[in-house]
């Protein structure tokens, strides 16, 4: 199996080493911090939590996730494929993806998750356990789908968006990047670029955000 680090040391972050460990294709070797120094050094289940120019020595011989649920990961993936890691990219074995889908490196799909036919799904994306994306939808880089969340057929979902849990977005909606569509937020027509929409139907609440 192939050894691999998550990027990241909060709970979130393991979770996502389990859903790794789940597939049984790599064995999780540590986290990473590169934000909080005190979090290095010590143990997060069992494993060591390493600060990222500890971790760079194993750059040629580990693979790296990210294990951050918010679209901040950008920056931890960036500074991670500078000190020359490469990036898995994971399925849990309760999730289908379509044969005629793609998924970009570091893409992680959770569990129960669904990638409909003929999607595509960029780098970093977030499918939390459960959320679904449909046929023919396209998902930018660093997009977080959370857990419930439905993102229908024939959709555009740009760079850095994150979609809340159990929201919705209807077939042929386009939404732009760096966009926070709230939990439980039904997104019946196309969402601009750095808002933040809410509600049923989903309005703006929000503008001149950036990622999250």
């Amino acid at each position: 199996m192939q050894r691999i680090l998550i990027l990241g040391s909060t709970e979130f972050s393991t979770e996502i080493a389990e859903v790794v460990a789940d597939t049984g294709q790599f064995e999780v070797a540590g986290f990473v911090e590169n934000d909080v120094p005190a979090r290095a050094g010590r143990s997060l289940e069992g494993l060591p939590v390493l600060w990222i120019d500890e971790a760079a020595e194993l750059a040629a011989t580990h693979l790296a996730i990210c294990g951050l649920g918010t679209t901040r990961r950008s920056r931890f993936a960036e500074q991670a494929s500078a000190l020359g890691f490469r990036f898995a990219t994971v399925v849990h074995p309760t999730a289908h993806v379509a044969m005629s889908s793609t998924l970009g490196e570091g893409t992680l799909v959770g569990a129960m998750a669904v990638v409909a036919s003929h999607a595509r799904i960029g780098r970093h994306v977030l499918v939390n356990r459960a959320g679904l994306v449909g046929h023919h939808a396209v998902i930018g880089d660093y997009v977080s789908i959370q857990s419930g969340a439905n993102v229908a057929g024939v959709t555009t979902i740009g760079n850095a968006t994150y979609v809340g849990m159990g929201a919705l977005v209807l077939n042929t909606v386009n939404v732009g990047s760096n966009a926070v569509i709230g939990a439980g937020a039904v997104a019946t027509r196309d969402v601009p670029d750095n808002v933040q929409v809410v509600g049923v139907p989903a309005t703006i609440v929000k503008e001149g955000i950036g990622g999250r």
